[in-house]
C-alpha cells in the first residue's frame, strides 16, 4: 500500500475520528476527577494510565497511519476492563462516579473495530467489554435502564466504526483501482505518442538518408554524408536499446532522447546508455528534458570536444541522468553566482522539485548529475 494510496488516506482518517473520539472522553475524564474525585490517588492513577495508553495507541498509528493490532489489544484489556474496577476500589461505588471512566470503553471497543482484521476478534474484545462494563455498574448498583442504555452505547461505537471502516476502505481500493487504471492509460498514451514521433524521426533521417544514397542524389563517400549516416546510426542503437528493455519507462527516455538528438543535430557527438526507468511527471520530464539539453549545449560551447557521454539509469525512488565530457572542464568557485550552468540547469531541475550537481575542474572535463525528485 503505498503512501498517499486510497487505503492509506481511509486508515489515516479513521486513526483521526477515533482520536478526536478518545479525546473527547478523557476531557470528561479529567473534569470528572477534578470536580468529584480529587482526593481519590487511584483516580487520578486511572486518568494518567488512560491518558498513557492512548499516546501508546494513537502516537505510532499517527505515524504509520494505521493502529498496531498489540497495542489496540493492551488498550481494550487496560483502558476498557481494568479501569473501571480501579476507578471502583478509589471509593467511586456509585454508577455517576463510574461514568467517565466506563465513556473510555466506547473509544476502546471503536478502535479496536479498525485496528483488528477479523470481525470474531471484534466480537470477542466488545463482548469482553460488555462482560466487565456489566459487572462495574452491577457493583456501584446501577439500575437495568442505566446499564442496557451504556451497553448499547458501546456496541454501537464498533459497529458504527465498523462499518465506516469497511465503506471507507472499499472506497479507497476502488480509488486505487481507478487510479492504476488511469496510469495505465496514460503509460499507454506515451508509448503511442513515443512510437509515433519515432516513426517520424526514422522518416525524416534514415530513410531519407537512406532513400537519398540509393538514388545517387547523395555521395556516400561525402564526408557530410558520413557523418550523417554516424549520427542517425547513433539514434538507431538507442531506439533499440530503449525498446528491447520493458523497464523503460516511455516519457522519461523521449524527454532525454530529444535532448540528445537536437544536440547531435548541431554536431555533437553523444554515446547515450538507458538503464532501468520509471516514469515521471509530465512536468518533471520536460524539465528534466530541458536541463539535458542545455548540458549538452553546455558541452558544445565551452568544453572544446565534440563527444559527450549521457547515462540515463533510475529505481523505484527516483531517476538520475548524467552527463559527461572529456573536454577542457572549468573551475565552478570562479563562476559568478546566479550565472552559469548551476544557475541554469540547477533552476530547472528545482523548479520540477529535481538537484542538479556540477563537478569539474580546469583540463579534467565536466561531470553533471541531475536527479529527480532531489
Amino acid at each position: 500500500m503505498s503512501v498517499g494510496s486510497g487505503l492509506h488516506r481511509a486508515h489515516a482518517f479513521m486513526v483521526l475520528a477515533t482520536g478526536l473520539y478518545r479525546a473527547s472522553h478523557l476531557v470528561v475524564g479529567v473534569l470528572a476527577v477534578v470536580q468529584h474525585q480529587r482526593a481519590s490517588v487511584l483516580s487520578w492513577l486511572a486518568l494518567a494510565a488512560a491518558l498513557g495508553s492512548s499516546v501508546a495507541v494513537f502516537a505510532p498509528a499517527r505515524s504509520r497511519r494505521r493502529f498496531g493490532v498489540r497495542a489496540a489489544l493492551v488498550d481494550v484489556g487496560l483502558v476498557g476492563c481494568a479501569l473501571p474496577f480501579v476507578v471502583y476500589a478509589g471509593g467511586a461505588d456509585r454508577a455517576p462516579g463510574l461514568s467517565w471512566v466506563m465513556l473510555l470503553g466506547g473509544s476502546a471497543s471503536a478502535v479496536c473495530a479498525v485496528a483488528f482484521v477479523r470481525t470474531p476478534a471484534v466480537a470477542g474484545a466488545v463482548a469482553a467489554l460488555v462482560a466487565t462494563h456489566t459487572a462495574g455498574y452491577w457493583l456501584a448498583g446501577a439500575d437495568v435502564a442505566v446499564i442496557a442504555s451504556h451497553l448499547n452505547a458501546l456496541v454501537s461505537s464498533a459497529v458504527l466504526s465498523r462499518v465506516f471502516w469497511w465503506y471507507l476502505r472499499r472506497q479507497g481500493g476502488l480509488l486505487d483501482a481507478a487510479t492504476e487504471q488511469a496510469l495505465a492509460a496514460e503509460a499507454e498514451r506515451a508509448r503511442y505518442a513515443e512510437r509515433i514521433a519515432h516513426h517520424r524521426a526514422l522518416h525524416d533521417t534514415v530513410l531519407a538518408t537512406l532513400t537519398a544514397i540509393a538514388s545517387g542524389r547523395a555521395d556516400a563517400d561525402a564526408p557530410s554524408v558520413r557523418e550523417r549516416c554516424g549520427r542517425e546510426a547513433a539514434y538507431l542503437r538507442r531506439l533499440v536499446q530503449q525498446h528491447a528493455r520493458e523497464d523503460v519507462a516511455p516519457g522519461t527516455a523521449a524527454a532525454v532522447e530529444r535532448a540528445v538528438r537536437a544536440a547531435e543535430g548541431l554536431g555533437l557527438r553523444v554515446t547515450a546508455q538507458y538503464g532501468r526507468l520509471r516514469e515521471m511527471p509530465p512536468h518533471a520530464a520536460a524539465a528534466l528534458g530541458s536541463a539535458v539539453t542545455e548540458a549538452l549545449n553546455n558541452v558544445l560551447r565551452h568544453s572544446g570536444t565534440d563527444h559527450a557521454y549521457v547515462t540515463v539509469t533510475g529505481d523505484g525512488e527516483g531517476v538520475e541522468v548524467t552527463v559527461v565530457d572529456r573536454g577542457s572542464g572549468f573551475d565552478p568557485r570562479a563562476v559568478r553566482e546566479g550565472l552559469g550552468l548551476r544557475s541554469s540547469v540547477g533552476a530547472r531541475m528545482r523548479e520540477a522539485g529535481g538537484a542538479a550537481e556540477v563537478d569539474s575542474a580546469p583540463g579534467e572535463g565536466t561531470r553533471i548529475a541531475l536527479r529527480w525528485p532531489a
